[in-house]
């Protein structure tokens, strides 16, 4: 796959959502398959494609028919926000009802106005910033447990310093703290106390970590000077993402959220987007891994009949899907499109296509033997 591929699947998974919500019936649109899930479903849908899709909107300097497509989409998001955060739209969503499932998702939007602040925040009337402020000001009322939900207050919190409304520290302080407790060693992090075997330190750790750190490091000396060794951890969990891709686009499926797709790679997404990929990777490499298991995803079918995402990895699999996850939580796989926030000329794009790490050796060619990093 080259640029024009990865930005057609994109926008093919995003347009429903960004449409649907321009016109005010993202409610009455987006299917919900659980009653319960449904105060819930449409800040999910609507973060989750916002924050993967932010880097791409934010990029200047784009030519022709990408260029039309970008102000199309940059204008959609602006609309969408307006809408999403208005009391009186009939697609306000839900950033304070129920338990706490709306500060994961307004983290994830938060995420999205970190990544483009040029295009999501600064031409934000004053109005709509007023109501984004005070929904994300509204998420204050849940209390994250010690896990990857203590950077989902966290995020909250940049993102009001970035849109320069009040913040609070404490958030950040304890999301830094408690991770620096739950280092594990080479690239992992513990999702609190534990270990697991899953893609969180993709979904939300590292990405969230990083971008929190470097958010911060100009105005706070503990986070500027932890933040390189945040980026080297960071690098060797992407390089371990990058090996986990069987050369047929496949990878293991273990541990919690399966159904978010190729959202499992965001790390190593994240890692290409921002120049941290480590020195053992290509970026025409993992530009090739990253197409192989997004091609492979398709084509066992992703959509439904009116374009929305399916619940499973391969087409439609519910029960691959947790209590907790519905048609809007899907809309994680978004976050594999990062790197279309690089320009076109960047090396990951320029480069002619290379093999990735298992597709290499499982070809019969000999590499450097891979070892742990203690960081």
């Amino acid at each position: 796959m080259v640029r024009e591929d990865w930005l057609k699947f994109m926008l093919k998974i995003a347009d429903p959502v960004l449409s649907s919500l321009a016109e005010g019936k993202l409610h009455e649109a987006l299917p919900v398959e659980k009653a319960w899930r449904a105060p819930y479903a449409h800040l999910e849908a609507f973060a989750r494609t916002l924050a993967g899709m932010a880097p791409w909107l934010e990029l200047q300097g784009l030519e022709g028919e990408e260029r039309e497509l970008q102000g199309k989409y940059r204008a959609l998001a602006l609309l969408g926000i307006d809408r999403a955060t208005d009391p009186f739209s009939p697609d306000f969503m839900n950033f304070s009802e129920g338990y706490g499932q709306s500060l994961v998702d307004a983290a994830y939007l938060a995420h999205a106005l970190l990544r483009a602040p040029t295009q999501l925040v600064k031409p934000l009337p004053a109005k709509v910033r007023k109501n984004l402020a005070a929904c994300l000001k509204a998420t204050r009322k849940f209390i994250p447990c010690p896990t990857n939900w203590l950077f989902f207050s966290a995020m909250v919190e940049a993102a009001l310093f970035g849109l320069g409304e009040g913040w609070q520290v404490f958030p950040v302080e304890r999301a830094v703290d408690s991770f620096e407790g739950w280092y594990k060693g080479d690239g992992m992090y513990g999702d609190g106390k534990f270990f697991h075997m899953d893609y969180y330190n993709s979904y939300a750790i590292h990405p969230m970590y990083v971008d929190l750190l470097k958010t911060f490091a100009p105005i706070s000396p503990k986070f500027s000077d932890l933040l390189p060794t945040v980026l080297k951890r960071a690098a060797r969990y992407a390089e371990i993402e990058e090996r986990l891709i069987s050369p047929e686009g496949t990878y293991p499926m273990v541990g919690r959220s399966l159904c978010y797709r190729f959202g499992a790679f965001q790390a190593l997404a994240h890692a290409a987007l921002i120049g941290n990929l480590p020195k053992s990777l290509s970026p025409a490499g993992v530009r090739c891994a990253l197409s192989a298991v997004m091609e492979r995803t398709e084509r066992g079918g992703m959509f439904d009949e009116h374009g929305f995402l399916k619940v499973g990895v391969i087409g439609s699999q519910p029960s691959l899907g947790e209590g907790y996850i519905c048609v809007g939580s899907v809309y994680m796989c978004v976050a594999a499109f990062l790197p279309l926030g690089l320009s076109p000329a960047h090396p990951f794009w320029a480069l002619p296509d290379e093999k990735w790490t298992n597709k290499k050796i499982w070809e019969g060619e000999d590499l450097p033997c891979d070892e742990a990093k203690d960081i």
